[in-house]
């Protein structure tokens, strides 16, 4: 039976704070650096998809819920997938979110406006 005073000890030397707190000292910098490409990106998106919305007439109480479809397929455009394996991935959250209640004309006009991603091919 393992013991659980070993555990304890093997859990209380991997988390010295002083030893994380220099680990995070070194990296901030590139962090800093990447969370600022990152988070200008994010907000250049969400103002498209907000001016996608107003164009469409979507109600402002219902842009969160567009903003969170918009923030999916962004974060797959992200992991390095694109062409037909991004549309086929974007028919699906397209089907996930009207399912929901969203409007499927907008979500589309999101899809082609806002990330430039065709329908899918059909088989």
């Amino acid at each position: 039976m393992p013991d659980p005073t070993k555990r304890t000890q093997n859990w209380d030397s991997k988390f010295d704070t002083a030893a994380i707190k220099a680990t995070l000292d070194k990296k901030r910098p590139k962090m800093l650096e990447h969370v600022e490409a990152v988070f200008s990106s994010i907000a250049i998106m969400e103002t498209e998809v907000k001016q996608t919305c107003d164009a469409a007439g979507v109600s402002t109480i219902q842009y969160p819920f567009y903003l969170c479809f918009g923030r999916e397929l962004w974060s797959k455009s992200r992991k390095e997938m694109s062409g037909e394996s991004l549309a086929k991935e974007a028919a699906i959250l397209i089907t996930k979110w009207t399912a929901r209640g969203l409007t499927q004309a907008v979500l589309q006009a999101i899809r082609s406006q806002v990330f430039n991603v065709a329908a899918p091919v059909a088989p």
